[in-house]
């Protein structure tokens, strides 16, 4: 049976998740109308993706230190600040403090994905692949909430039709911090250690954790590439927002409803089969995008694109679990994070300004060789056993 802290993380990614689908709703779009140079529409949300990457490495140091739980609580009042200076800023038409905001709110998302990896540790071992998998299955909430909210926002500030979302998104960092008071994280002064922790060169160059960083890293960047691109090339083809929500909403429902059983499918699979097909759901959205413009396309291509994104996320997080031990997992998972959104950030910022110097078609062009290369370092990986880890994912230790 699973911990009961195994659903109140789930629960609190369904809340970041929520705020996250709100703002990918409407980021572009905001940045859109303040920036006078529209080629940096998405620059607020590349710099949410920054926030991310910035405080991936702080974050695993703070909570390997003081704990998951003060570092969830300590980013999720950052997160309160963030949403609450972006709603100041749009309705001041205020382009750099709507950035500064996103930053803020990047922060929150910093200290956020941990909570996949918070799961493995008050989960027994036999079910760490469906524990991380239940968390990211908060995000089912998250495709109804983020978009629908959102579109209800604009009717809070009638001068500024999308800053009221942000209102929204302050609450669910306040909800985040009280959840956190409930759930028992296992105890700092429990872990014991057999053995010294391996050197970070030592640990980040075994096959396994290089194909599991690859494949979670570029697999991420495209499906933010993808995402960020499709509200502007949405607008482009003259669909209006209510279309744009929807697409959105369908994309994030996606990404986080196969997630209930994703890791059943790993359990039989394994990870790379698993991720394998992500790389070919996310090569189908490509293919989709490129065939048509019409509100079905955008709409089948980024459903494609969500499924994919989680087979490829959630097979890589499983995978890179089983290549360090316990004293390990701080610095291991630090720089799976912070490589990961580093290209996030890249890919984020990048999509705006391919879709509007270049257009759509060659904002797809783009994904392509990132889909090459997940898809021969993962068949690589398959027809070379020998470089698979023998099972040694984290394991829980008592809550306190």
């Amino acid at each position: 049976m699973m911990s009961r802290s195994v659903y109140l993380l789930a629960a609190c990614q369904a809340l970041m998740m929520s705020s996250n689908a709100l703002i990918l709703a409407v980021s572009a779009l905001i940045g859109f109308a303040l920036a006078d140079d529209k080629s940096l529409a998405t620059l607020p949300l590349s710099l949410q993706f920054l926030g991310v990457m910035l405080t991936s490495i702080p974050a695993s140091m703070v909570m390997t230190r003081w704990g998951r739980k003060a570092g969830f609580m300590f980013a999720s009042i950052i997160g309160m600040l963030g949403a609450l200076l972006a709603v100041w800023s749009i309705l001041n038409h205020q382009l750099w403090w709507f950035a500064v905001a996103s930053a803020l709110i990047g922060v929150f998302g910093g200290f956020g994905t941990y909570l996949r990896f918070a799961a493995v540790e008050v989960a027994e071992k036999s079910s760490h692949a469906r524990a991380i998998a239940y968390v990211m299955a908060g995000g089912v909430i998250a495709a109804f909430i983020g978009p629908n909210l959102a579109n209800l926002g604009r009717g809070i500030f009638s001068q500024e039709e999308f800053a009221g979302g942000f209102l929204f998104a302050t609450s669910f960092y306040f909800l985040v911090f009280i959840i956190m008071l409930f759930i028992k994280f296992p105890a700092l002064t429990a872990t014991t250690f057999d053995k010294p922790a391996r050197p970070l060169l030592k640990i980040a160059t075994q096959p396994a954790f290089i194909v599991a960083l690859v494949c979670g890293m570029l697999g991420f960047a495209v499906m933010s590439y993808l995402m960020t691109a499709t509200p502007l090339a949405m607008k482009h083809h003259a669909h209006n927002f209510t279309d744009t929500a929807f697409v959105i909403q369908w994309h994030i429902l996606a990404m986080f409803a196969p997630s209930f059983f994703t890791g059943h499918i790993i359990d039989r699979l394994g990870s790379l089969k698993v991720m394998l097909m992500g790389v070919i759901l996310e090569a189908s959205c490509v293919v989709l995008n490129l065939l048509g413009q019409d509100l079905f396309s955008f709409w089948s291509a980024l459903f494609l694109l969500g499924i994919g994104w989680n087979f490829l996320f959630i097979g890589a997080t499983n995978l890179l679990t089983q290549t360090y031990r316990t004293e390990e997992k701080g610095k291991a998972q630090a720089l799976n994070d912070f490589t990961i959104f580093t290209l996030v950030t890249i890919s984020s910022l990048s999509a705006g300004m391919v879709q509007y110097n270049f257009g759509w078609e060659f904002v797809n062009y783009g994904a392509i060789p990132l889909l090459f290369i997940m898809f021969t370092s993962i068949l690589w990986l398959i027809k070379s056993p020998k470089h698979l880890p023998i099972q040694q994912t984290v394991e829980p230790c008592m809550p306190s």
